[in-house]
């Protein structure tokens, strides 16, 4: 609240107050972890590995330098569930929480930066829209947390039990990929649980939908009544869960250590995860590091896509490589205009999307390159996969998280930062405001391709 009252008096751009909002709930994850008490040996973690786990957290990605249930105490990882809620629900859903309970009216550049934060094209509704946030959030992490809880409470007690059922499913429905199985273990010892298996990836996908698509998904009940932007979501999610399923499914089906020796069923399940996880999730239920090449190249290709716009998930976003992909269409068949089930996509939306992409790769290559630097000895595969999976906000992980130098560590969490907050966002923080042009230069071409 008080970074609001801040860009009031220093006219602050809705860009600049996400990031800031972002990096000042860090900063106070980063000191409540860092405290001795958050942690089980009484003894602080350090600033730095407190640092990387609050923006991890914030971010909701997963990547961890120290295990998280043996490390941190019941105050460090109550401390990590909020970091994870708030980070996933947006810095400014929750500003709009305490609003209400504080009976605040929200004023118009509050909703200008809602707007931003909940990625929506029109302002009209953003305040109704973060209330459908907060309410479908809490609704589907209690139903996931009901039914996780039926297995732990068998496995650790009911007190235990019914905590983990809360933990995993808030982490699960915001994409985060925390978990408190210990030692660096994930989902692995339950990969033949067809009931974890399938609320967690349930959650994984709605949380991943984005929350205007889930309201429109459950009040229109209808495909083809849609809007243009939940169409070309649900199309490209379904898209990117059955390619990745058959691809891991065959890829994998043999390997010795990760399908091999699971039943078909088991086989089916696990494929299935596979495919889910890298939309930002960031759990695991196979070895990642057993893996053959060409399946981890593809879960690059998908924790770079990443989830939705207005989700709890990152990378460059299901519906901006969708258009990219209908623009390298368009200019193939030299058409006029890029289209889509009847409707013509605005020349602006095409500019955002390749802007995002471009601005991602590059971010992704620069600070890969870095790492070869700093981190000697590590493959590139690992690095790179290192990287994707820290910008999309996924947290999986080949093992080279926990080995990073402390320059290692610094480079993942811009990497977490931009990929939550998002490329373009920061890129407009940053950027001066925007000039009225008096006068348009004459055009002319270039040669390309």
């Amino acid at each position: 609240m008080k970074i609001l009252v801040l860009s009031q008096k220093i006219r602050l751009k809705p860009a600049q107050i996400l990031v800031l909002g972002f990096a000042a709930v860090i900063l106070i994850g980063t000191i409540l972890l860092s405290l001795p008490f958050a942690a089980k040996s009484g003894k602080s973690v350090g600033i730095l590995n407190a640092f990387f786990t609050a923006t991890s957290a914030v971010c909701v990605t997963g990547l961890v330098v120290v295990d998280t249930y043996t490390t941190y105490s019941l105050f460090g990882q109550l401390v990590i569930l909020i970091l994870i809620q708030t980070g996933g629900l947006g810095f400014m859903t929750m500003a709009t929480l305490i609003f209400f309970i504080l009976g605040k009216r929200i004023t118009l550049r509050e909703r200008l930066v809602i707007q931003e934060a909940l990625n929506q094209m029109h302002i009209s509704g953003v305040v109704k829209l973060a209330k459908y946030v907060i309410t479908t959030a809490v609704f589907f992490e209690l139903c996931g947390a009901a039914l996780l809880s039926i297995r732990f409470i068998k496995i650790y007690g009911l007190l235990k039990g019914i905590y983990y059922g809360i933990f995993h499913a808030v982490s699960a429905f915001n994409n985060a990929g925390f978990d408190l199985i210990g030692d660096f273990r994930s989902f692995t010892p339950f990969v033949l649980d067809p009931l974890i298996n399938i609320v967690v990836m349930s959650l994984i996908v709605i949380g991943g939908l984005g929350f205007s698509v889930i309201h429109e998904v459950f009040s229109v009940r209808d495909f083809y009544k849609l809007s243009l932007h939940s169409k070309i979501v649900i199309t490209m999610t379904a898209i990117l869960l059955l390619t990745g399923f058959f691809i891991f499914f065959l890829l994998e089906y043999s390997n010795p250590k990760t399908l091999g020796q699971l039943p078909l069923g088991g086989k089916i399940l696990a494929a299935a995860f596979q495919s889910v996880t890298p939309r930002t999730a960031g759990f695991n239920t196979i070895s990642l590091s057993d893996m053959t090449l060409p399946a981890k190249l593809f879960t690059i290709f998908l924790m770079f896509i990443g989830a939705s716009p207005g989700s709890t998930g990152g990378g460059v976003k299901t519906s901006t490589f969708f258009i990219v992909i209908l623009l390298i269409y368009t200019v193939v068949v030299n058409k006029e205009e890029v289209e889509i089930y009847n409707r013509r996509i605005s020349i602006e939306n095409v500019y955002r999307a390749i802007v995002i992409v471009v601005i991602s790769f590059l971010l992704i290559f620069s600070i890969t390159f870095l790492l070869t630097i700093t981190e000697k000895g590590e493959d590139l595969l690992t690095i790179v996969y290192e990287a994707t999976s820290a910008f999309g906000t996924v947290g999986l992980s080949l093992g080279l998280t926990p080995k990073l130098s402390n320059a290692g560590k610094l480079l993942i969490i811009i990497l977490m930062f931009s990929g939550r907050v998002g490329p373009l966002t920061i890129a407009m923080a940053l950027a001066s405001s925007k000039k009225p042009a008096l006068y348009k230069f004459p055009e002319d071409r270039i040669l390309v391709g």
